[in-house]
């Protein structure tokens, strides 16, 4: 594990602790992880370090769009036929 994984893993579990958001702190970890893909990428310009970047970009986009299928439904259209954006109140 390489010192930029080691600190991109640290700042995904401080927004998981900061905010309580697991689909957040993931976002933030792969977004980190594809920084550091391409700014090895652009040091390193081989055919590893190329594999390496793509690679992150692919699971980091199949990652989110898994996660965004299984997002629950929000709250049903307002009978007006607008979507309603506030919480109902108890």
């Amino acid at each position: 594990m390489t010192a930029t994984t080691a600190l991109a893993t640290l700042a995904g579990l401080a927004v998981l602790v900061g905010t309580g958001s697991w689909r957040c702190a993931l976002r933030v970890l792969l977004d980190l992880l594809t920084a550091a893909g391409l700014l090895r990428l652009a040091v390193g310009q081989g055919w590893a370090e190329l594999a390496a970047a793509a690679a992150i970009i692919l699971l980091r986009r199949l990652l989110w769009a898994a996660l965004a299928a299984a997002r629950p439904e929000r709250l049903s259209a307002a009978p007006s036929g607008h979507e309603d954006h506030h919480l109902p109140l108890r």
